[in-house]
């Protein structure tokens, strides 16, 4: 009798162990990809990066970042799948740890499912994500502005040739201003020291509910990459204005798992080949027609 129960209790034992082991996944290169036959596009909703359409119960995705990687998967012969993740997700679901940046610190976390092969949104090539992503060449030029509603006594700034004293400018208007915030993104106020202006944070858990609350009188401002801000400018035409900027030029680019530095090598081959025949061109002006006016020198090389 106690040897069928020890025999029972290893038994479970080893069906949670298979049970466990199966569902956890390794990163994967371009051989690993090329042979399974798919590649898995980690993303979540952003600006006209990745966007999602609901019909009939069913989610269709399109987007900057959904056509690019939809490009790149045909390049290698394989499936495209779309991941989506929560933001504070993304990092951990490409590389299995469960990351957080708070405080100016990296907090690890328990490890996370890897989900995906590569992250494509709109991401910004940060200083601490690149502890634990490596980054494609950069595809996208941005900044972080500030915006206010149109009925706020901020008053857009004229430009004095210099960005630094520009941005300086706008921080002087911040004092006991509420301005709109996300943590662990580019949005993340204490990547500026807006804490020293004496503005009052108020921070959100996603980039979508910033305009409605912004809108919403929940805030007098809110922080935006000059990609989203652009989109919120043409839908909210007269709601919203530009105050002005809050960062120096920021790039995007497709993050990697540093196990996967063939599949990097060839995305970077394929966004050459792209930029070269004209096909990534006709992609930013797809989705984001308006930016070529404002990084003119950075989009003249796309257009080369």
């Amino acid at each position: 009798m106690k040897k069928t129960k020890i025999e029972n209790f290893f038994k479970v034992v080893l069906c949670l162990y298979i049970s466990m082991a199966s569902s956890i996944t390794v990163a994967r290169d371009l051989d690993e990809i090329q042979d399974q036959g798919v590649l898995r596009h980690i993303g979540t909703t952003y600006g006209n990066f990745v966007k999602s359409t609901q019909e009939n119960n069913s989610v269709t995705w399109n987007g900057l970042d959904v056509e690019l990687m939809q490009g790149f998967a045909a390049h290698l012969g394989v499936k495209y799948q779309f991941v989506e993740l929560p933001w504070d997700h993304l990092v951990g679901g490409l590389t299995g740890k469960d990351i957080k940046f708070s405080n100016q610190k990296i907090i690890l976390g328990s490890p996370r499912k890897i989900r995906g092969d590569l992250i494509s949104n709109g991401m910004t090539t940060l200083e601490w994500r690149k502890q634990f992503v490596d980054f494609s060449d950069n595809y996208f030029c941005s900044a972080v502005w500030l915006f206010a509603r149109s009925d706020s006594t901020m008053q857009p700034i004229i430009p004095s040739g210099s960005l630094a004293k520009d941005i300086v400018q706008i921080k002087l208007q911040l004092k006991d201003r509420t301005v709109l915030t996300v943590k662990q993104t580019s949005l993340d106020a204490k990547l500026y020291n807006l804490q020293s202006t004496g503005a009052n944070i108020i921070f959100k858990d996603k980039f979508y509910k910033l305009i409605p609350a912004l809108l919403g009188n929940e805030a007098e401002s809110t922080l935006l990459d000059v990609a989203d801000g652009l989109v919120v400018l043409d839908k909210w035409a007269g709601e919203i204005k530009v105050v002005g900027p809050i960062s120096e030029v920021q790039y995007m680019a497709v993050g990697f798992s540093k196990e996967s530095p063939k599949l990097r090598l060839a995305f970077n081959a394929y966004l050459k080949q792209i930029r070269a025949d004209g096909a990534y061109e006709k992609l930013v002006t797809k989705y984001y027609p308006n930016v070529f006016h404002f990084y003119p020198d950075y989009f003249s090389e796309v257009k080369s």
